[in-house]
């Protein structure tokens, strides 16, 4: 005789609830980073929301309207009026400085970093802690010798003065990004390149340069960033209206304008565009340069 168990019903799986759902999410919630987080976009944004919509506004309309109201009737007069004191000239003396500045800058520090990491003997090891020891030292403590120093040399009132001192304290901060950018390549590319042939110098341009590209772009803006907005060298080391950069041009401007609000933010406006755009084309590389060199 047999006998048949009873069928055990399988085990339901019992759904969890929406609410239970929500809940759990709720409290996955990170609330007060995220008002922090909102809180401090609108502490920058609303800043320049005013620049941008002040700078479109009459001199008339500026004292009569709210600050943060659009532009009842806007006006292209503020960026006339900046564009006809000499912009154009301010704007060639600051790419000439930061092109000056930036690519000797670069490329030295370059094959510094190269010669740092790919050498072997105790003088470039001493080289790196020397370049290491120039980013101790500011610039504000530096300003009377270098004064002298430019005065020694008969550059002082032209764009070279500029160029020289800002290439000295680029470089230790360059050497220190690409140094450590270049560490990062595997030892077995450098000694494939060494079996086929090529010499350091090959190995250096051929190989390293392609590879600490984003680095080297990363440097790049760093330093052009630097120097653009550099105020405290050509307001020392210069003295003539048409050498002037647009960092001491704006303080100029205002100065003559100081009244006149929506031109002085108008010339802001036009200072700070360049620097917008170098920063939209180059972002993604700079923050792949500025992690990526120290992932060691």
């Amino acid at each position: 005789m047999t006998t048949t168990l009873p069928a055990t019903a399988a085990p339901t799986r019992e759904t969890p609830r929406p609410a239970s759902r929500a809940g759990a999410r709720l409290r996955r919630l990170n609330l007060p980073a995220g008002a922090a987080g909102w809180i401090w976009l609108a502490i920058i944004i609303i800043p320049i929301y005013y620049i941008l919509i002040t700078s479109f506004k009459s001199q008339a309309g500026y004292f009569s309207q709210n600050p943060l109201a659009l532009p009842s009737e806007p006006t292209l007069d503020n960026y006339k009026m900046v564009l006809a004191n000499d912009f154009g000239r301010y704007f060639l003396n600051s790419v000439i400085v930061t092109l000056g500045a930036t690519v000797p800058a670069v490329a030295f520090s370059f094959m510094a970093a190269f010669a740092i990491v790919r050498g072997n003997n105790r003088f470039l090891k001493s080289a790196n802690t020397l370049f290491l020891m120039g980013l101790a030292i500011p610039l504000q403590a530096t300003i009377i010798p270098i004064y002298l120093m430019i005065i020694k040399l008969h550059l002082y009132d032209s764009l070279l003065a500029l160029v020289l001192p800002s290439i000295a304290f680029a470089i230790p901060l360059t050497v220190l990004i690409l140094s450590n950018f270049i560490r990062d390549v595997p030892n077995e590319l450098f000694e494939s390149m060494r079996l086929d042939g090529c010499s350091e110098w090959q190995t250096m341009w051929r190989l390293a340069l392609p590879l600490t590209k984003p680095a080297i772009v990363t440097v790049s803006i760093y330093n052009g960033l630097g120097v653009w907005n550099g105020f405290l060298l050509p307001l020392i080391l210069t003295q003539s209206p048409e050498l002037r950069v647009l960092p001491l041009a704006l303080w100029s401007f205002q100065g003559q304008y100081s009244v006149n609000i929506p031109a002085v933010l108008a010339s802001v406006v036009l200072t700070t565009l360049p620097i917008l755009v170098l920063y939209i084309i180059g972002r993604r590389q700079l923050v792949s340069g500025l992690t990526a060199g120290f992932s060691k």
